[in-house]
């Protein structure tokens, strides 16, 4: 038996699905958009077939590619990462994370405030995590109060300089958030530290040293029946946040799409019977959230050029899949991510049932397929592609 390798391009959607209207994303369709926005040039992604899924401006189809190819349609509810990553787990989620797009609560902020003990916090409304210390920035610095904000997903974001608030404190804060104040029904998908640096006129976050704190997954998930199973399970990027870390062997945490790419290559020198659970972030944190299409391109044109290392090293027992969580438009007016397909690659094609996969139900067919490669008894929903 072999290893999965399975990639998650952050953000990648191929096209609104049919309930996107519900979302406000009906005319969202990140790739399609960036290929025709930037002209971006994929060769060897051309080369496994992602031109063969949807139409795309800059990247034509291929007659023989080396990848099955197809797409996926979320069916939880929700556009974030967390329910993606779930899903792509065998998680459906019947009701969303919840969300606040007027600010959270006065008595989650007062229970906050009480456990953590301060007086106040900042904000409290959605913005941009830019945008935001650029603009409470300097009262932070002044009163200490830590800058607290949501966006358009299900998230408690907790901003505070290092200089004020040394990091380890702001950790501990949002531990006392996800375990004390976000939950019932205030369990948002993420508490998310959120630490920065520098000078009014130029703060900076620090993104290697941000740290998600998820709510924790149901058991009958992939990774977790995985790892009872005696297979060995690593995460490569956000990963196991996304999973509060339950049911990974191994967490390989990343500060960069080239560092999470390195990282998975030297794993796959080493590791038998075991699935790498790989996010690969910039797309979406750097270029999608700051409607930044070049920037979108330019990341993908990285990981392109590294599809040749890491399809050199793939034994003939080996299976890779490369997908997306959701997507994040940056050609669009909207900085969230958005309701949408996500691309399916699956490497080598002769492992999938057909060349042509078409749109799949779910993105849990993936955890159907995984737990059909590694012979796993499972009730994951959906259907899997591998023969």
């Amino acid at each position: 038996m072999g290893n999965v390798y399975l990639i998650v391009i952050d953000g990648l959607g191929v096209g609104a699905q049919e309930d996107s209207a519900e979302y406000g994303d009906s005319d969202m369709n990140t790739l399609g958009h960036v290929c025709e926005e930037t002209g971006v040039k994929l060769p060897n992604l051309q080369k496994m077939g992602i031109g063969n899924i949807i139409p795309l401006a800059s990247v034509s189809e291929n007659d023989d590619p080396l990848a099955a190819y197809g797409k996926l349609r979320e069916v939880s509810a929700g556009k974030d990462s967390t329910t993606g990553h779930w899903e792509i787990s065998g998680i459906h989620l019947d009701r969303a994370f919840p969300t606040y797009p007027d600010g959270f609560p006065e008595e989650v902020i007062e229970i906050f405030c009480a456990e953590i003990g301060v007086q106040g916090v900042l904000c409290n409304k959605p913005y941009s995590g830019t945008d935001v210390i650029r603009d409470y920035g300097k009262e932070h610095l002044k009163t200490g109060y830590p800058i607290v904000y949501t966006s358009a997903d299900s998230v408690f974001q907790v901003a505070c300089h290092k200089d004020i608030i040394p990091v380890k404190n702001l950790y501990e804060w949002c531990d006392i958030a996800r375990h004390k104040v976000c939950i019932d029904e205030h369990e948002v998908g993420r508490v998310i530290a959120r630490p920065f640096k520098g000078k009014p006129g130029n703060f900076e976050r620090i993104s290697d040293q941000r740290h998600d704190y998820s709510s924790i997954p149901p058991e009958n998930n992939l990774v977790k029946k995985l790892q009872d199973a005696g297979f060995e399970t690593h995460s490569v990027g956000k990963v196991a946040d996304l999973f509060a870390g339950v049911g990974f062997t191994e967490s390989h945490p990343t500060k960069s799409n080239a560092q999470g790419i390195t990282e998975l290559l030297s794993l796959m020198s080493d590791l038998d019977n075991s699935l790498v659970f790989v996010n690969l972030i910039d797309t979406d944190q750097l270029f999608g959230h700051r409607l930044d299409p070049e920037g979108f391109a330019g990341s993908l044109e990285e990981f392109d050029k590294a599809i040749p290392a890491i399809v050199s090293m793939i034994s003939e027992d080996d299976l890779l899949i490369i997908t997306g969580d959701h997507g994040n438009d940056p050609c669009s007016e909207s900085t969230d991510h958005s309701r949408e397909f996500v691309p399916l690659l699956v490497f080598p094609k002769g492992m999938a049932i057909k060349e042509n996969l078409g749109t799949g139900d779910t993105f849990s067919n993936i955890a159907k397929s995984i737990a059909s490669f590694f012979t796993l008894p499972n009730n994951f929903p959906g259907k899997s592609f591998i023969k």
